[in-house]
C-alpha cells in the first residue's frame, strides 16, 4: 500500500508533509534553524508524522498548531514541546466543541486510512503547552525566524506564521483554494475579513495553505480580501449569510 504521507521539498531547510489520502489534503510544514526546528501543524494523526520528519532532520523539533482542530494536531503527541496560541488553551483541555464520536466519523470520511488504522483507538490531543504565543511574538529556529500572526476568523485562535527573509507566509485555514469555512458557531466572519486585510499588507513571495492545492500566488491573498469586502458591503458578512463561490475558492459564512 503507497505510504501516507507525501514529502516535497521548498528548499534546503523546508519541506512540505501531506496527507493526500483524506479528502481534505492536510498540509504541514517542517521548516529547520541552526539549532531546531518547527512543524507547523502536525496532521490527522491517522498514521505517525514523525517517522517522516525524522527522515528529514536530526535536530530537536517544535510542534505549532495553525490552530487546535483535529486535522492540524492529530501528532501532537510526539511533540511534547510545542505551542499553541492563548485563545485556543480550553480545547487542548477537553473543551473542545465536537465530540469525539464526530471528530471520528470525520476522520473516516472519503479516507484512504491503512489497514491497520483502528478508529476506535483515535483521541483528540489534550496537554499544556511549552509556550503560550501571542501576536506579534517570534520564534527562533537559529538563524531563521518565524513573525507569529492572530489571525482569528476560522478559530479563535488561529495563526498565520511569516518568514519576512524569504516572504513564506503559512496561511493554515484562512487561506485555500476550496471553501473557507467561516459559518459554525466557534468562527468570526467579521474577525475572518480583518485577518485576511492584514496577510494582504504583508510582502508575501510565496503562499503555503494547511490544505488541498500548493499552488498559490500571492495575489490570491488580494482576491479573498475582495471577496470577504464584498459581503460585508452587501450586508451578508455573518453567520447564515450563505455559500458563495469565486472560482478556485469559496466562502461559507
Amino acid at each position: 500500500m503507497k505510504n501516507w504521507f507525501t514529502t516535497d521539498k521548498i528548499d534546503s531547510n523546508s519541506y512540505i508533509i501531506s496527507e493526500y489520502r483524506h479528502w481534505e489534503e492536510t498540509h504541514c510544514y517542517l521548516l529547520s534553524g541552526t539549532k531546531r526546528s518547527l512543524l507547523i501543524d502536525t496532521g490527522l494523526g491517522v498514521c505517525d508524522i514523525a517517522d517522516e520528519v525524522n527522515k528529514l532532520t536530526s535536530l530537536p523539533v517544535t510542534a505549532v498548531a495553525t490552530h487546535i482542530h483535529w486535522d492540524h494536531i492529530g501528532g501532537h503527541a510526539c511533540y511534547p514541546d510545542f505551542y499553541a496560541h492563548e485563545a485556543e488553551l480550553n480545547w487542548l483541555d477537553g473543551e473542545f466543541p465536537l465530540s469525539i464520536e464526530t471528530v471520528r466519523e470525520m476522520v473516516l470520511d472519503r479516507c484512504e486510512a491503512p489497514e491497520d488504522f483502528r478508529i476506535e483507538n483515535y483521541t483528540m490531543f489534550q496537554g499544556r503547552p511549552t509556550r503560550v504565543l501571542r501576536d506579534g511574538d517570534t520564534i527562533d529556529l537559529g538563524g531563521r525566524t518565524l513573525e507569529v500572526l492572530h489571525t482569528p476568523g476560522h478559530s479563535p485562535g488561529h495563526m498565520c506564521f511569516f518568514e519576512r527573509e524569504t516572504g513564506y507566509l503559512f496561511t493554515g485555514d484562512l487561506i485555500y483554494k476550496d471553501v473557507l469555512f467561516a459559518y459554525y458557531p466557534s468562527t468570526d466572519p467579521a474577525a475572518y475579513l480583518a485577518s485576511v486585510e492584514r496577510v494582504a499588507r504583508l510582502p508575501v513571495k510565496r503562499v503555503f495553505p494547511a490544505h488541498h492545492s500548493l499552488d498559490i500566488q500571492p495575489e490570491m491573498l488580494d482576491r479573498v480580501r475582495d471577496a470577504f469586502r464584498e459581503l460585508k458591503a452587501a450586508g451578508k458578512l455573518r453567520h447564515g449569510g450563505g455559500k458563495f463561490d469565486y472560482g478556485d475558492f469559496g466562502i461559507w459564512v
